[in-house]
């Protein structure tokens, strides 16, 4: 099970760090990613790492600007989310899935968590 949270209000151009606590199993058996769903608008990929961090990628529209962690010791994974923009408003969901090349397998996850929602404001 995966459990999303940190979410809120923000402005424009400011920050907020999500996280994801994984129960049940170790998250490190797992790569992991992040992914948002706006009003209206299909699921989308936002970022991935690997089951042991080595390994990360991005959308490119939040290269630069978003930071996907993990601390498996805590069983957890993080987005650290900077700059945020307006159209960056929606729901976000962490993901995982069982480690692959690259963590690639993570564009497909085989387990989510509950969406946490982000709004920010212009």
């Amino acid at each position: 099970q995966l459990q999303a949270s940190g979410g809120g209000l923000v402005q424009a151009g400011g920050s907020l760090r999500l996280s994801c606590v994984a129960s049940g199993r170790p998250l490190s058996s797992y790569d992991m990613g992040w992914f948002r769903q706006a009003p209206g608008k299909e699921r989308e990929f936002v970022a991935a790492v690997s089951w042991n961090g080595g390994v990360t990628y991005y959308a490119d529209s939040v290269k630069g600007r978003f930071t996907i962690s993990r601390d498996n010791s805590k069983n957890t994974g993080y987005l650290q989310m900077n700059s945020l923009k307006p159209d960056e408003t929606a729901a976000y969901f962490c993901a995982a899935a069982p480690r692959s090349a690259q963590a690639m397998a993570v564009r497909n996850p085989n387990y989510w968590g509950q969406g946490t929602e982000v709004t920010v404001s212009s």
